[in-house]
């Protein structure tokens, strides 16, 4: 095995006194059954995410400040299901690994809504026989030296929503299993993507429920009105 440590940024976040830099370190040669085993020892490590990619293997700790966007981000994305009527099987950042791709990697939440009922309440996913999520959220305040984006078209996840701590990024899965960058989700096709922003970055005027509430508020005016 070769093995590189990545350098570790320290810019902080100009929102927050957290630094946005998380540790890496990449390892190259590495066969699929080690994966599985380093996965496997590892399991109860929530912090750490491993990305596989043709005998490459990435460790990435996340930091405070990426913790922080991934529970923001999966409430505020969770209330706009609900607020839109969406069933939603919530999966959070379980472990995806196909042998005959020879890539694996956990995304930060990830659910199925249209198969919905096809995994709810699964205790485990197969994928000879189960959908990938149709859709994942990635958070994006460093960037990972394996490329993800790859590994998700490759699974077939039709979309993906990457958050850098400025920006939303909707990407959609094309028929040459490439993606496409797009303005607005064919999932909720009247919310302006861009405008969720505020509601993800830190606000000290506000506490974490506050801004769920005043999201649910701001999310009602654009989401089509139903007859009483």
């Amino acid at each position: 095995m070769n093995v590189i440590a990545l350098p570790i940024s320290s810019r902080q976040d100009r929102h927050t006194r957290w630094p946005r830099g998380e540790q890496r370190l990449l390892l190259h040669n590495v066969p699929w059954g080690d994966y599985i085993a380093i996965g496997t020892a590892l399991r109860n490590r929530p912090a750490l995410r491993l990305t596989y990619a043709h005998g490459n293997l990435e460790f990435m700790t996340t930091s405070a400040f990426h913790e922080w966007l991934k529970k923001r981000w999966g409430r505020v994305f969770e209330t706009l299901a609900e607020e839109a009527g969406l069933r939603i099987a919530p999966y959070g950042n379980m472990t995806f690994q196909r042998e005959d791709l020879e890539r694996g990697l956990e995304p930060d939440e990830c659910y199925w809504i249209l198969h919905e009922p096809q995994m709810r309440n699964a205790a485990t996913w197969d994928p000879e026989r189960d959908p990938p999520p149709d859709l994942v959220l990635e958070v994006e305040v460093s960037r990972s030296a394996l490329d993800r984006m790859d590994t998700y078209a490759a699974l077939g996840v039709p979309e993906v929503w990457r958050f850098d701590g400025d920006t939303i990024h909707v990407h959609l899965l094309q028929a040459d299993r490439s993606y496409l960058e797009a303005n607005r989700s064919p999932l909720f096709p009247t919310i302006p993507l861009e405008e969720m922003v505020r509601f993800l970055q830190p606000n000290e005027a506000e506490d974490f429920l506050t801004v769920i509430r005043s999201f649910r508020d701001w999310v009602h005016q654009y989401l089509p009105k139903t007859n009483p």
